[in-house]
């Protein structure tokens, strides 16, 4: 316990001693749910909810926990598991996912199950399983109460777009075949485990929207990024916007879609006003070599605003110029009103590897807050073609350092710190967009951000944003095919950190940049939590976020203290200004104020929590929950695990 949280405790006690009895319970304040994965449809991750304030939530305890029992420990032929689920409030019931895509639905008060689905999904060759989220839909041509007339869809990880009745979790037979479409037609050639979702759909109106997740550094002639709207009534495909440059000549054959496009394996958003779909896209196959593209990355990288009724192309930002660094917009694009000197004006935010924020009028692609193409660093690798400049956001500035000098090498002790200077020194770091070649690199920020798909919160009362960064350097080098070729014909398989880029004169070499001892080389802190005032972009305050507890052995993480983490999962806000976040290599779950970014409380979690978390209450007389999905996380080392925790209140 913190000596604020033994202050609140005292205080508390002495409270009951003077009134004689319980105290009060908070005011009732408004009831909201979460029925969407972001929150809301323009991925806010905001809610009303005023029942947990700054003052008590310090008393928040577990209410209850939901096991779901798919753990895979990768020690199999089948990857780890990793439960990055944020759950949705639907009608009465939660509804989720597990890392094996079974769908399950919960009683919101008490965490019991009511009923699962297991589409028996193929899990060869996935790397790692993981179900971000599920989406639900109405259907108002339905009588009420008839089968399907409310619906839970879901994608797989292998590739299938499937509708469940929300009150039975039974397949809809009149979507698709027997309740599902096959995601793979019209892509061509699918090797297991490359091709799949992972993200939950996007339902806009009477359409049902989904990109793929397709592997990263596999071959230049990956399966297409192509995104498509289906009748969320009937499973018939609307439309398909197929990433390739305008005016580009489609394939030919039985493949419909282009091949080694961009994908969008991370959340869409959508605007209903504007009748527009926000698509964050990744950089294009495979990733660190580009050489063989010629104008294929047109849509790399960027934020895409479609028309939602027929697929059209309204506007495009592109964040990153000809992406040979795999700096994919992995966050959501996030809806809000921008507050301009005029009046609000309606926005979206775009979050990057980077560590770059870009505002945007949502209308038009134009940005908000200003930006400058910048030089960068030229000398590409034989083959390869470089971008002069690249955009840089004056506001706010990067959340993530553009430098790593030697003199910043970190270590636990005198001789480990003295390696990773030798490291940075051989590696000769020219900034966030040195290009990748033969010879040793960095890659700073680091192979998962920056800002990944846990995008950021937006709390409008307070007009601020807040966002969680991590910040570790990865070391990496382009290894010529043919040497690379006689390291696996000598080991009968590629070494751990080693990608093939087949299709390319080259395979990659990418690994975290850590000390012998196990140290990120790069200085603390490793996790940073950040308020940014939404109307001039400037930061009002700058956390750690987590500590090295549940990684590190006692007495090293103790002596460490605040160095933030590595961290994967996003943050959410209320009104009553109190942000919830897990995300971190330490088991907890954390509260913060939001206007000020003092810490407020942590509980304490059986796995790390690399998931968003969510919040509701579902009556005047209902406590106020905030659930968090804890599955640790293979990339971090943690033990994978099931957990869905529910914190609220004591009852009163």
């Amino acid at each position: 316990m913190r000596p604020t949280d033994a202050i609140r405790t005292l205080a508390c006690a002495a409270a009951l001693v003077a009134c004689g009895g319980p105290a009060e319970a908070p005011s009732p304040g408004p009831v909201a749910g979460w029925p969407v994965y972001g929150g809301d449809v323009g991925g806010s991750r905001h809610s009303p909810l005023t029942q947990i304030t700054p003052e008590n939530v310090g008393e928040l305890e577990v209410a209850w926990t939901h096991r779901s029992g798919d753990i895979l420990d990768g020690k199999t032929s089948l990857a780890p598991s990793a439960y990055q689920n944020t759950p949705i409030l639907f009608g009465d019931s939660l509804y989720l996912c597990t890392p094996k895509n079974r769908v399950i639905a919960l009683d919101p008060e008490t965490g019991e199950e009511r009923w699962s689905y297991d589409p028996r999904t193929n899990l060869e060759g996935i790397y790692t399983l993981n179900c971000r989220g599920v989406s639900a839909w109405v259907d108002a041509r339905a009588l009420p109460g008839s089968a399907c007339a409310r619906r839970i869809f879901t994608g797989t990880l292998d590739a299938r777009l499937i509708a469940l009745d929300a009150d039975t979790g039974r397949p809809c037979e009149g979507f698709g075949e027997a309740g599902a479409v096959d995601l793979r037609a019209g892509i061509g050639d699918v090797v297991p485990g490359e091709y799949g979702v992972t993200s939950p759909p996007l339902v806009l109106g009477d359409r049902v929207i989904t990109g793929s997740m397709v592997l990263d550094d596999r071959r230049a002639d990956s399966p297409g990024g192509v995104v498509r709207a289906y009748s969320a009534r009937t499973g018939q495909l609307l439309w398909a916007w197929d990433p390739i440059p305008p005016q580009a000549a489609r394939p030919e054959g039985d493949v419909r879609f282009t091949r080694g496009t961009t994908n969008a394996w991370s959340v869409l958003s959508g605007d209903p006003a504007l009748n527009l779909v926000y698509v964050p896209t990744g950089n294009t196959s495979p990733d660190y070599y580009g050489g063989h593209r010629q104008g294929l990355d047109y849509y790399s990288s960027a934020v895409v605003a479609l028309d939602a009724d027929s697929g059209a192309v309204a506007w495009h930002f592109q964040t990153v110029h000809h992406d040979i660094w795999d700096y994919d917009v992995a966050a959501q694009p996030v809806l809000f009103d921008f507050p301009g000197a005029d009046g609000p004006v309606p926005a979206v935010g775009v979050g990057t590897k980077m560590g770059f924020l870009f505002v945007l009028d949502r209308r038009s692609g134009t940005p908000l807050l200003p930006v400058e193409e910048r030089p960068v660093p030229q000398g590409a690798a034989e083959g390869e073609y470089l971008s002069p400049t690249q955009p840089f956001p004056v506001k706010p500035p990067p959340l993530h350092p553009v430098t790593l000098t030697p003199d910043d090498a970190y270590g636990f002790t005198f001789w480990d710190r003295g390696k990773c200077r030798e490291l940075i020194e051989q590696a000769k770091f020219r900034g966030t967009f040195t290009p990748p070649t033969v010879e040793p690199g960095l890659q700073y920020a680091g192979m998962v951000g920056g800002i990944n798909w846990g995008s950021f919160s937006i709390d409008p009362e307070r007009r601020t944003l807040v966002v969680n960064t991590q910040r570790i350097a990865t070391g990496i080098r382009l290894i010529p095919r043919a040497t690379y070729d006689a390291m696996v014909a000598e080991k009968g398989e590629a070494k751990y950190g080693y990608e093939p880029m087949a299709g390319t004169p080259y395979a990659l070499e990418r690994k975290p940049l850590l000390s012998p001892l196990g140290a990120p080389c790069n200085p603390p802190p490793w996790g940073t939590l950040v308020g940014i005032d939404l109307a001039t972009g400037d930061v009002r305050w700058e956390v750690p976020l987590g500590t090295t507890r549940d990684v590190a052995p006692f007495p090293i993480w103790w002596f460490l203290g605040a160095t933030g983490s590595p961290n994967l999962g996003g943050p959410i806000t209320t009104a009553a200004g109190v942000t919830f976040i897990a995300a971190t290599t330490d088991n907890y779950l954390r509260a913060f104020d939001t206007g000020t970014g003092e810490e407020l409380w942590r509980g304490r979690l059986p796995y790390s929590g690399h998931a968003t978390p969510m919040t509701y209450r579902t009556g005047p007389d209902a406590r106020q929950f905030v659930l968090i999905a804890a599955g640790g996380h293979m990339l971090f080392g943690k033990e994978p695990g099931d957990a869905l925790v529910a914190f609220a209140l004591p009852e009163r």
